[in-house]
C-alpha cells in the first residue's frame, strides 16, 4: 500500500516537478543563452531597455494631458514661416472650422514687423547682428500659458507662477533691445557712408560712391558741413571732431563761386546754426555769420524778392540765365535760418529782408484758396505761370515754413498762421482725392482748372507738417489727414518691387483699376530722399504707434539692400521697379546724411528729449533750431 501510495505521490510530484523543472530549465536556457551573448550585444540591449524606461517616465504626464484634451481641438502646426505653435483651431457645432485670431490681432499682443531683408555686404563684429536682423519678439498665448516666440520661431516658456515679475518687464526690455539694435544700425550706415566720403571725397561737395570720386556744386564741403549736427545727434564723436577740424582750418567762404541762395541757406547756414546750438561751440556761429552776410546781396532786387544765385566772393547776385523768376519755395524757405541769425547776432537786417518776402507773398493775388503758383518775378514781385498749383517741387516748402515760422516765433505772427490754415483748406478742397482700388488719400496737382493725379515724393513732407500743426493746437482733423497721407506715402514704397519709392507717382482713380500706383519710366528713380522718413518720425512722436517705426525699419532695410555700395557709401538709383537691376546713379546726395539717416535715427529712438519738438523746430534740411520764448 505504501508503494502504490508513494508511486501515486511520485506521479503527482513528477507531474508538478516536471512543470517546474521545465520552467527552470527554460529559465536556465534563457540565462545560458544570455551568458553566451557577446558582452557588446548585452550592453546594447541593456542600454535600449534603460532608454525606453526613461522615455516612458518623461512622456507619461504629457500623454495623460493630451488624452484629456477634447477630441474637437486640433493643435496648430508650424507652417514654416517662423510662427509655429499657434493657438488651436476650434471646431464649432456643425463641423465648421473657426480659425484662431492671429497673435498680432489679439488684445494686448504686439504687431509683428515685416520680413527681414538681408544686406548685401557683411559687417564686422556685433554691428552685423544689429544692422540686417530684426530682433523683435512677440508674446502669444499657447495652451493657456504665455510663450515668448521670436521671429525665427524659437519658443521659450515663461513660468507664470515663479517668473511673473520677469514677464511683466519683458516688453520694455524687448523694446529697448530692438531700439538699441536699430539705432546702432543707423550709426553703422552713417559710418559706412562717412568712411567712403572721407576716403574719396574729403572736403568736396558730394561723394560718387561707385567710381570712388566726387562732384562739386559750390566747392564748400557740402556733405561735411550738412552732416555736422547728424554726427552730434548720433553720438559719433570721432567723426564729428574730424569734421570740426576741417571746418576750423579749411572752410572758407572767400571764394569766387556762385551759390544757390536757397540751397546754401538750408544746408550750410542751417547746419552751422544748428550745430552751434547743440554744441555751444562759437566756431560754428562765426562761420554762420560769415556765410549769412555773403548771401545778403541776393536781396538787392527791384522787388525785394531775392535772386536765386549769388557770388559769395564778389557779392554779385543774379537770377538764372534763362529767366528773371525765382521759385516760390526758394524765396519763402530761407526765413527760419535768417531770423535765427538775427536773433543770435542782434542785427535785425537778416530777419528784415526775409520777412519782407513773406509780407509781399501774403498780400499777392493769383492764389487759389491759399494755394500759390510756383514762380515769382524778381523785378515785379508778382506771381508768374498762374493757374498751376502743386505741393511738389518749386512750391512744397512754402507751406512747411508758414507753420514753422509761426511756431518758431512763439505762435505770435498770426498772418503766417492765417496763410497756413487757408492753404490746408485749399489742399482739401482742390488737391485731395482717393485712388482705386484701395482708396488711398493722395495730393494731386491743379493746372488751369484741370486735376492731375500726379504726386511727387517731395509731397510726403505734408503728413509730418500736418501732425506738427495738430500737436501745436491746430484742428484734430489735421492729424487724421496726416495719418491718411502717411499710409499713402508708405504705400509708395511698399508697392514698388524694391520697396523704395520713385520720385513721382500717378494714382489711378478709375473704378476698375487693379493697382493704385502707376509710375512712368522717367520717374522711377530714387534719390535717397528723406520726406517719408521725416513724416514717419513726426507721426511716431505724436501718436507712439509702433507701426510707424516698423514701416521705417522696412524702408531702411530696403535702402541697405538696393542702394548700399559694398565698398562704401550709398547711391541713388534709376529704377525702383527692377530689383535685379536698380541701375545705380553713382551719387550720394548730402541730404542722405543730413536728413534721411538723421530722421531714421530719431524715428527709432524713444528718447523724445533727444530733440524735443516743443523746444526745437527743424528746418527743411532737418537742422534743429530753437523755438523762441514768447517774450521775443
Amino acid at each position: 500500500m505504501i508503494a502504490p501510495a508513494r508511486k501515486d505521490f511520485v506521479s503527482v510530484a513528477v507531474d508538478e516537478s516536471g512543470a517546474y523543472t521545465n520552467g527552470k530549465q527554460r529559465k536556465q536556457s534563457y540565462w545560458r543563452k544570455w551568458k553566451q551573448l557577446p558582452s557588446l550585444q548585452r550592453s546594447l540591449i541593456l542600454f535600449v531597455l534603460v532608454l525606453l524606461l526613461i522615455t516612458g517616465i518623461i512622456l507619461y504626464p504629457g500623454l495623460v494631458k493630451r488624452w484629456g484634451v477634447h477630441s474637437d481641438t486640433v493643435e496648430g502646426r508650424n507652417d514654416g514661416d517662423g510662427m509655429g505653435m499657434q493657438a488651436p483651431i476650434e471646431r464649432k457645432s456643425g463641423g465648421k472650422v473657426v480659425l484662431p485670431v492671429p497673435p498680432s490681432e489679439r488684445k494686448g499682443s504686439r504687431k509683428r514687423g515685416p520680413p527681414v531683408l538681408q544686406n548685401r555686404s557683411q559687417n564686422k563684429g556685433n554691428v552685423s547682428e544689429s544692422r540686417g536682423v530684426e530682433m523683435k519678439k512677440m508674446v502669444v498665448e499657447e495652451d493657456g500659458n504665455k510663450s515668448l516666440i521670436s521671429w525665427r520661431g524659437a519658443v521659450i516658456k515663461v513660468d507664470e507662477d515663479t517668473d511673473t515679475k520677469k514677464k511683466e518687464v519683458l516688453p520694455e526690455a524687448e523694446d529697448s533691445s530692438v531700439a538699441a539694435s536699430r539705432l546702432e544700425a543707423v550709426r553703422e550706415a552713417f559710418q559706412h557712408a562717412w568712411k567712403s566720403y572721407k576716403d574719396f571725397a574729403w572736403g568736396h561737395d558730394e561723394l560718387k560712391p561707385i567710381s570712388k570720386s566726387y562732384t562739386e556744386w559750390f566747392g564748400l564741403g557740402l556733405t561735411l558741413v550738412d552732416s555736422l549736427d547728424t554726427m552730434w545727434i548720433l553720438g559719433l564723436k570721432k567723426e564729428f571732431e574730424e569734421a570740426r577740424q576741417w571746418v576750423a582750418t579749411h572752410l572758407s567762404f572767400e571764394k569766387n563761386v556762385d551759390v544757390n541762395l536757397f540751397e546754401s541757406t538750408i544746408r550750410i547756414l542751417g547746419s552751422l546754426l544748428s550745430t552751434y546750438h547743440l554744441t555751444g561751440d562759437a566756431l560754428f556761429l562765426e562761420k554762420a555769420k560769415d556765410i549769412g552776410s555773403r548771401l545778403m546781396p541776393a536781396f538787392n532786387t527791384p522787388s525785394k524778392i531775392p535772386y536765386s544765385d549769388v557770388n559769395i566772393g564778389s557779392g554779385v547776385a543774379h537770377p538764372p540765365r534763362w529767366t528773371s523768376d525765382s521759385t516760390v519755395a526758394e524765396v519763402t524757405t530761407i526765413q527760419l535760418e535768417f531770423r535765427e541769425l538775427s536773433r543770435l547776432t542782434g542785427d535785425s537786417k537778416y530777419q528784415d529782408v526775409v520777412m519782407e518776402v513773406m509780407k509781399q507773398v501774403h498780400k499777392l493775388g493769383g492764389k487759389q484758396d491759399g494755394l500759390v503758383p510756383m514762380f515769382i518775378n524778381t523785378n515785379s514781385g508778382q506771381f508768374t505761370h498762374l493757374g498751376v498749383y502743386t505741393l511738389g517741387a518749386r512750391a512744397d516748402s512754402y507751406y512747411e515754413y508758414l507753420l514753422k515760422q509761426w511756431i518758431q516765433g512763439g505762435k505770435m505772427e498770426m498772418e503766417l498762421l492765417e496763410d497756413y490754415m487757408q492753404a490746408v483748406e485749399g489742399i482739401q478742397k482742390n488737391l485731395l482725392k482717393k485712388s482705386s482700388p484701395l482708396g488711398l488719400t493722395f495730393v494731386g496737382e491743379l493746372s488751369h482748372g484741370r486735376f492731375s493725379p500726379k504726386m511727387d515724393h517731395l509731397v510726403c513732407f505734408l503728413p509730418g507738417t500736418l501732425a506738427l500743426g495738430a500737436h501745436n493746437g491746430l484742428p484734430a482733423e489735421h492729424m487724421e489727414l496726416a495719418k491718411q497721407l502717411m499710409e499713402t506715402c508708405y504705400q509708395m514704397y511698399a508697392q514698388m518691387e524694391t520697396g523704395l519709392s520713385p520720385e513721382i507717382v500717378h494714382f489711378n482713380m478709375q473704378a476698375d483699376s487693379t493697382q493704385d500706383v502707376d509710375v512712368k519710366p522717367a520717374d522711377r528713380h530714387n534719390l535717397l530722399r528723406p520726406e517719408t522718413v521725416e513724416s514717419l518720425f513726426y507721426l511716431y512722436q505724436f501718436t507712439k504707434d509702433k507701426k510707424y517705426q516698423t514701416w521705417g525699419w522696412e524702408i531702411f532695410q530696403n535702402f541697405n539692400k538696393y542702394t548700399r555700395v559694398d565698398t562704401g557709401g550709398y547711391t541713388s538709383i534709376n529704377n525702383v521697379r527692377d530689383p535685379k537691376s536698380p541701375s545705380p546713379r553713382d551719387k550720394m546726395e548730402s541730404f542722405f546724411l543730413a536728413e534721411t539717416l538723421k530722421y531714421f535715427y530719431l524715428l527709432f529712438s524713444d528718447n523724445s528729449d533727444l530733440i524735443n519738438l516743443d523746444t526745437y523746430i527743424f528746418n527743411t534740411e532737418a537742422h534743429p533750431l530753437p523755438i523762441w520764448p514768447k517774450a521775443e
